[in-house]
């Protein structure tokens, strides 16, 4: 196997981070039917590739980008022990790429940007149906918080 390189996203690659975008958008429509079906966008990609809070990670192979991941440091919440946590999002891994560990080593990476700037609580938000991801995520050590509830109601 060639060699891969974790390595942080630079703002010339922004055409290749919104296709990555859109793969998650895609990954993550079968959990949530209120996903738009077109102009879906999530992330700010040059504010977390230039902004000193946040660390936008890819993982290239053979000059390709396959993989990607990101860690912002937000302020917690007042009622936590915490004053502030890294969020980690943008959790993404080509399909032909999966099962090398990926995943893992960008999350390794993330905590230690955080845990260098402080923070040592970490978030990210997983659709409960996406068992596939939630496994991915205990196996790096975390665990289920919290239960977000919808209801949307036809008029």
């Amino acid at each position: 196997m060639n060699k891969l390189i974790l390595r942080q996203a630079l703002l010339t690659e922004q055409a290749s981070l919104l296709a990555l975008e859109q793969k998650v958008i895609e990954a993550e429509r079968p959990y949530n039917a209120a996903i738009k079906s077109a102009d879906a966008s999530y992330y700010d990609l040059g504010h977390l590739i230039a902004d000193q809070q946040s660390c936008l990670l890819v993982a290239e192979l053979n000059g390709t980008i396959v993989a990607s991941g990101y860690a912002q440091i937000r302020t917690s919440k007042q009622s936590l022990q915490h004053d502030r946590h890294a969020y980690l999002g943008f959790m993404y891994v080509n399909p032909e790429c999966r099962g090398l560990g990926i995943n893992k080593q960008i999350i390794d990476q993330l905590i230690q940007w955080s845990k260098d700037k402080g923070v040592m609580d970490f978030y990210l938000d997983v659709y409960q149906g996406n068992q596939a991801a939630i496994r991915a995520y205990e196996k790096a050590g975390f665990v289920k918080s919290l239960v977000e509830m919808k209801l949307s109601v036809i008029p």
